[in-house]
């Protein structure tokens, strides 16, 4: 069984570039305080490391 990650949004994207905000979007984000659950793969830990200063990453139990 793949390992699950929550990644929540802790700052909204309204001053970032337009390549941050359609990650944040590709994440299933949007919001402030919103938070998705994700398979931890490399895919999803290179666009969390673009968007690092917007968003939380801890352990989905």
């Amino acid at each position: 069984m793949a390992k699950k990650i929550k990644i929540t949004q802790i700052t909204s994207q309204i001053d970032c570039l337009e390549s941050q905000k359609r990650t944040i979007k590709a994440l299933g984000l949007g919001r402030p305080k919103y938070f998705v659950i994700k398979n931890d793969t490399p895919q999803i830990r290179g666009m969390i490391e673009k968007v690092k200063h917007l968003v939380t990453v801890e352990e989905a139990n």
